[in-house]
């Protein structure tokens, strides 16, 4: 049996497999008028082919909780009742394919109000920009907005709107809620001292600066379903303190594995372990599999259950990170944007069952 395509169970939800899809932004919503972050024809058609290839969990990629919450001008949003009917059409297919809907609720803090990446990485265009905010006024990058500082009571507002997101993701139809905590946006700007320079409540110790995140993680529990799971994205380091050639502070792995005993006693059943995203022209030792490091000591450390990401592209190299305990499941993200079909590909060369679709079956 192989190790990769057992099933898997997190509270009262069972995974057909492991392999799983990582939730990627298609920047293909409208951006004005009442279709503004609507999924539409091209998301349908993206979930739909990879749950048909036999994928046991699709995140659907970074959605919006506010406007303002978007990373580029056409995000996907979960804050009105036209995004979130939209959705029912994506989560009803994927569930009669087998695959279990999840999906990613984030806002971009300082990152937001950003173009396109195959029109460039930079702001957006005048007409499709607004002003963006974040835990101190310091900019991502010199061509970037200096974000408004948020107050207190902006804070607690965007928890609230984490929870109203999850409450439009459950109506929609989906059996995962993933907080997006990673790669620079706005709960990873709080965790950082990087990207966090306040001095209230919500800056300075470590303490401090996971306050809002785990209050965002209470938001979100506190409305989800308790037989549902709900995930966590992280960025394990910033990649910058573990770098003795760079002089900037940032998040750390030991952070993480700190801040992963506390995700656990909040409610949280998964950890999602990626890392970087929170400072520009940063080191990193790109190979294949080379986050997987991240999602082992968590695991091991904490006993909150993994998946890993990051240069997952073989069948074999999944089978061996699940089946040496290195991570609960492998979490798929551009091998999958190649090849919608992978996780049927895997299963025929590990030897295990193929999950293939009646209309296709009969002839394959």
């Amino acid at each position: 049996m192989s190790s990769l395509f057992e099933p898997y169970t997190l509270r009262s939800l069972t995974f057909p497999n492991r392999a799983w899809m990582a939730p990627m932004c298609q920047y293909s919503a409208e951006v004005f008028g009442p279709n503004a972050g609507v999924a539409n024809d091209w998301h349908f058609q993206h979930y739909a082919a990879r749950a048909a290839g036999g994928t046991g969990l699709i995140l659907v990629e970074a959605t919006a909780v506010s406007p303002e919450g978007r990373i580029s001008p056409a995000d996907l949003g979960l804050w009105n009742d036209t995004q979130t009917e939209a959705l029912r059409r994506v989560t009803a297919f994927l569930k009669e394919q087998g695959t279990v809907p999840g999906i990613q609720i984030a806002h971009a803090g300082r990152k937001a109000s950003t173009e396109r990446p195959w029109r460039g990485r930079g702001p957006a265009s005048r007409e499709e920009s607004w002003p963006v905010a974040g835990p101190s006024p310091l900019p991502y990058a010199d061509d970037h907005q200096v974000p408004a500082e948020l107050t207190v009571e902006q804070i607690k507002k965007i928890a609230e709107q984490f929870a109203d997101a999850a409450r439009r993701a459950l109506a929609a139809g989906f059996e995962v809620v993933e907080v997006h905590g990673a790669h620079g946006y706005l709960i990873h700007e709080f965790l950082s001292p990087h990207s966090n320079r306040r001095t209230d409540e919500y800056g300075g110790s470590f303490d401090n600066r996971v306050r809002f995140p785990l209050e965002v993680v209470d938001a979100v529990r506190a409305v989800w379903p308790e037989d549902k799971p709900v995930f966590f994205r992280v960025s394990a380091t910033d990649w910058l303190t573990e770098n003795p050639e760079d002089e900037r502070e940032g998040w750390t792995a030991d952070d993480t594995v700190r801040f992963a005993r506390e995700l656990l006693a909040h409610g949280v059943d998964l950890l999602d372990v990626s890392t970087g995203g929170n400072a520009p022209a940063t080191h990193i030792p790109v190979g294949p599999g080379y986050q997987v490091p991240f999602a082992r000591r968590v695991r091991e450390e904490t006993g909150l259950p993994v998946a890993a990401v990051g240069l997952i592209t073989d069948p074999g190299q999944a089978e061996k990170i699940i089946a040496n305990g290195e991570a609960d499941a492998v979490l798929l993200g551009r091998e999958l944007l190649r090849d919608p079909f992978w996780a049927r590909r895997a299963a025929t060369g590990l030897g295990a069952d193929r999950r293939i679709p009646d209309q296709y079956g009969w002839a394959v």
